[in-house]
Parts: structure tokens; sequence; C-alpha cells
């Protein structure tokens, strides 16, 4: 396998779960958000949590979370790192990070160059930032994430984004080693990428995803 990083994100079902391990993931996403096709409850993502062999993270994604649900969440799941998700500011990316002993992966939304100084905003305040494609501003049926869409990768190809870092947005098997090869991106995150529905994981699409990092 690659030294790169690779985070199947969106999973719900074990048989997927199974097939991401076996496969060579990294990390595993479960989406703790009710407006997400692939949303699952804390007492089904505790079953898969706890069949986790060591050295698979798992991630627990939150779009605008009060404390109320995190505290729910986290303290029944066995998570690993959280990742936020949605429009959480600086500030609030500090309160959480503060108070749960995780490390914290913070969206950032990249549709043109204006957006990358939103890196430096949320650098000192998560441990890892996911760069992920914004929804065309004329579109409001778009999920916060899992879209199926992709920023222009070239904007990244000359920038040294400080700290560790994923890329995201509209990657599949089929564009994944492109994509690579234009930011160097160390970690990649998949989501709709490796679905043959919205929520609906496929198992081959994962092992071919993963087969194509492995070759770069």
């Amino acid at each position: 396998m690659s030294d790169r990083g690779v985070k199947i994100c969106g999973l719900n079902t074990l048989e997927t779960v199974q097939a991401a391990v076996d496969a060579g993931a990294d990390m595993l996403g479960f989406v703790f958000y009710s407006g997400s096709p692939r949303s699952i409850s804390p007492e089904l993502a505790t079953e898969f949590v706890k069949r986790l062999p060591t050295g698979v993270k798992a991630v627990g994604l939150f779009v605008d979370p009060d404390d109320a649900w995190l505290e729910q969440v986290l303290g029944q799941v066995p998570l690993d790192m959280i990742q936020l998700h949605g429009n959480e500011s600086p500030d609030r990316v500090g309160e959480i990070k503060a108070y749960y002993p995780l490390p914290v992966i913070k969206a950032v939304k990249i549709g043109s160059e204006d957006d990358l100084a939103d890196i430096l905003k949320y650098r000192h305040r998560a441990d890892i930032i996911l760069l992920d494609a914004k929804p065309p501003k004329n579109v409001t049926t778009m999920l916060p994430g899992g879209n199926g869409i992709s920023f222009d990768w070239h904007l990244l190809a000359e920038l040294a984004i400080p700290g560790p870092w994923m890329l995201s947005g509209g990657l599949n098997p089929e564009n994944v080693t492109e994509a690579i090869e234009i930011t160097n991106a160390p970690v990649v995150d998949v989501s709709s990428g490796v679905e043959t529905a919205p929520g609906q994981k496929s198992i081959e699409l994962i092992q071919n995803f993963l087969k194509q990092v492995a070759r770069c």
C-alpha cells in the first residue's frame, strides 16, 4: 500500500465498513448529520467502531453541532477524531477542540483563489484542515459535503499549506490519481465517489479507489 492516507466517509453498513478496512483505509467517517443520506445513529456507529482494528481511526462528522448533540454522540461512540463540516467559526472550532480531548478536522470550502485565505483562519484552531469543494452560489439544495463536485486542484499546485491537511470533493477511482499528482495531497477523502446512489457505498468502488491511491 501507499504511505498516502485514505479516508472513506459516510459508511453506514457493516459490509462496507469491513470492505474499507480490508482494502486498507486509514480512517472511516461516520456522519452524524440528519440532513445527509449517509446519516447514521450513534447506536449503529458504536457497533461498527468497536469492530475496527487498531490503527484504523473512526471519525465523527458533524455539521454545526450544538453542545447537546456533541455530548450525546461523543458520550456514546468511541470516536478517534471529530470532523466539523459546517459553517463553524474559528472560535467555535477552538471551543470544541478545547473541550474534547480528540483531534479536530475542519472542512474549508474552496471555490476560488479567494477562499484559500480561510485555511490560515482555521490553521491554529484545528489539527487537520480538509479542503473540500464549495457548492455553487446558485445551487441551494446541496449538502455541506458529499456532493460529488470538485474544485480546481491547480489552486493548490504551488501552495505551501502549513500543517496537516486532506483533500476532498468529487474524488473517485477515475480521478484520484490526477488529483494527487496535481496537489500532492498527503491524505485523500472520498464519499460519494465510491457510491452507486447517495448513501449507498459500493464495495467494488471502495476497493478500486484504494488500489488507485496505492499506485501513486
